[in-house]
């Protein structure tokens, strides 16, 4: 288990803010391991990722808050630290598809995303027997029109109960309320099966298809009212022929969405991104 933690600051650019947080570091006695940074002029913000070994830190996490406040409040930044030792615990979300749960379940198996899945909550069975074989608690919490508020009740209770930080739709095929996306702020993330912003909604293979389109995309990104308009973490393309019939088309974007969907994750669990604008910082 990797011992360190990482800050991630967002405030108005100005002179001096690199060099006041390294002093800070560097006076606590802190081993820098990365530290990456972006300004965008335009909005005149700087935002930096800095991340450090706790061995031999001299300053106690639950100090931090108080010893970096003076810097903090001379700055005006926004900032979150996290400590790798403490692994976010995800839910996922999914309905019938199950190419997205899958690749989630697999990489998670095999350590390459840090974070525990207490549970997996579905609108339907069928994935029921993926969850049992890597031993996830599946919960089936059925959702229409007529009953939708009960449902996220249920679902509420279910995510307050394993202390949710990050919810995963894996191909779930409901949209969530307001309320829902309010009480999870930039914590839930979802795979469009589309190159957005082309073909929001559903069923965007069939609309590319008949557009005749030459290439398709997948693009996960973070949950707001609008939708498929929250901030974008991560896309990717696959080329597309004339021969290629709808078929083709939903076989090769599956493969793109479980890649996407798998890279958003991980960089949200290991705190790369920041967001502004409508937009994501993605740090190295």
């Amino acid at each position: 288990m990797k011992n360190t933690a990482t800050l991630l600051i967002n405030c108005p650019d100005r002179k001096g803010l690199v060099a006041a947080i390294a002093d800070f570091l560097y006076r606590h006695n802190a081993n820098i391991l990365h530290a990456d940074q972006h300004q965008d002029a335009e909005q005149n913000l700087f935002l930096m990722r800095v991340e450090w070994d706790l061995t031999g830190f001299s300053l106690d996490p639950n100090q931090f808050e108080r010893a970096f406040a003076p810097i903090a409040e001379k700055f005006e930044m926004h900032w979150q630290l996290k400590l790798a030792s403490r692994k976010p615990k995800i839910a996922i979300f999914v309905s019938k598809y199950d190419h997205c749960l899958t690749d989630l379940l697999h990489r998670h198996q095999s350590g390459e995303l840090d974070c525990d899945i207490p549970l997996i909550i579905s609108n339907h069975p069928d994935t029921k027997r993926l969850a049992d074989f890597y031993g996830i608690p599946f919960h089936v919490i059925t959702v229409s029109k007529e009953n939708k508020v009960e449902a996220e009740a249920a679902q509420f209770a279910l995510l307050d109960a394993h202390d949710i930080d990050l919810i995963v739709l894996a191909r779930y095929m409901q949209v969530l309320s307001s309320n829902f996306v309010a009480r999870y702020p930039s914590r839930i993330i979802n795979i469009h099966h589309s190159f957005l912003p082309a073909f929001i909604g559903a069923k965007p293979y069939h609309r590319a298809f008949e557009r005749g389109v030459k290439l398709i995309g997948a693009t996960s990104h973070y949950v707001t009212e609008v939708l498929d308009e929250g901030p974008i973490i991560e896309q990717d393309l696959a080329r597309i022929s004339h021969r290629d019939q709808l078929e083709d088309l939903i076989h090769k974007g599956r493969d793109l969405e479980k890649v996407v969907l798998s890279r958003a994750v991980r960089w949200h669990i290991e705190n790369r991104i920041l967001l502004y604008a409508n937009k994501t910082v993605i740090f190295d």
